[in-house]
């Protein structure tokens, strides 16, 4: 009891005293300060004591697929900064392979009280993907709101970048610069983002079915795909997420092509150090910075049980103009 009196206290950057009139339920301590001590509480793991446990805690989970994208830390500041200024403190939950689930941490982060969840690139956006755990935030009333295009049933608050637009946009750039046989790398087959791009694609002039290949979202996934479609004779390649154009771009190398010269390639999202690749990359910039304050406010809104839009936000991606895109060779 003293220790964990002690690592609250210092947590909070008050007295070991206030601390206990907190946890015993006693007057005298200001209404921020027994928010900050129970949410110091939460975080260093301690288990409440019984007649605080019905108080929701002001922290709120961000369930991320994972961190070597640099798209997704770069929404984990975003988020946690916007949360901050309204007063909650986020808990960062990154999925591991055969580690940690996207499950697993919704049951962690009901056990904590947390006040609410953003989720980000989770299983909500897989057609065949497990749902259950979304599922059961419905059932204990948590509020949750979804970051991009999630599958039509669960009837979350979504916050999206249209994936339509951006992948016209791409498509309507190759073909200005005189492309014709161009080529479109996406996620997995069942990924609902993927699915917009591709009936974007499909709706394009002179589009081919047979230029499209899915693969997993990594390097390995871009240039595995990207190889069979240089193999096809494209000269330009849309491709769904930054990572997966980096790998193309090593897939047109490795073929003895050259990048933009012989094969553009345009990538999805603007994650850092794009434009220090080399080729600098051409790609379609998520406005991460007003998807998560859109997505916060829109959370906070269901956490002061305010109406929320029901039709899901979507905001307007940019076309970001770099080196790896060029005229095509007549």
């Amino acid at each position: 009891m003293t220790r964990r009196l002690a690592e609250v206290a210092k947590k909070v950057g008050v007295s070991e005293a206030t601390v206990s009139r907190v946890l015993n339920g006693k007057p005298g301590v200001s209404e921020a300060t027994r928010e900050a001590v129970l949410t110091a509480l939460d975080v260093l793991g301690y288990e409440r004591p019984t007649q605080l446990r019905g108080d929701r805690a002001r922290l709120v989970g961000l369930v991320l697929p994972e961190l070597q994208n640099p798209i997704f830390p770069a929404f984990a500041e975003v988020v946690g900064g916007a949360l901050a200024q309204q007063g909650f403190t986020s808990l960062l939950c990154t999925r591991t392979l055969g580690g940690v689930s996207e499950a697993d941490y919704v049951d962690l982060l009901l056990q904590q009280q947390v006040s609410g969840v953003v989720f980000a690139g989770g299983f909500y956006a897989q057609a065949d993907a497990p749902h259950q755990h979304y599922e059961l935030i419905q059932e204990r009333k948590l509020p949750a709101v979804l970051v991009n295009a999630a599958v039509d049933h669960l009837g979350f608050p979504q916050v999206s970048s249209d994936d339509y637009v951006a992948a016209e946009m791409a498509i309507g750039h190759l073909r200005a610069l005189g492309h014709r046989r161009i080529g479109m790398v996406l996620g997995p087959r069942d990924h609902i983002p993927s699915r917009r791009k591709l009936d974007a694609f499909l709706a394009a002039e002179e589009a081919d079915p047979e230029l499209v290949e899915h693969a997993m979202f990594s390097l390995e996934g871009g240039h595995a795909a990207a190889t069979k479609l240089v193999n096809r004779g494209v000269t330009g390649i849309v491709c769904a997420s930054d990572i997966l154009a980096l790998g193309a771009i090593r897939a047109v190398r490795r073929a003895g092509l050259s990048v933009p010269d012989e094969v553009s390639v345009i990538g999805y999202d603007d994650s850092a150090m794009m434009n220090c690749t080399d080729p600098p990359l051409t790609t379609v910039r998520q406005p991460i910075d007003a998807m998560g304050r859109a997505a916060v406010d829109m959370l906070v809104a269901l956490i002061e049980r305010a109406a929320v839009p029901a039709d899901e936000l979507l905001f307007e991606p940019e076309l970001v103009v770099r080196a790896s895109t060029a005229r095509a060779r007549i």
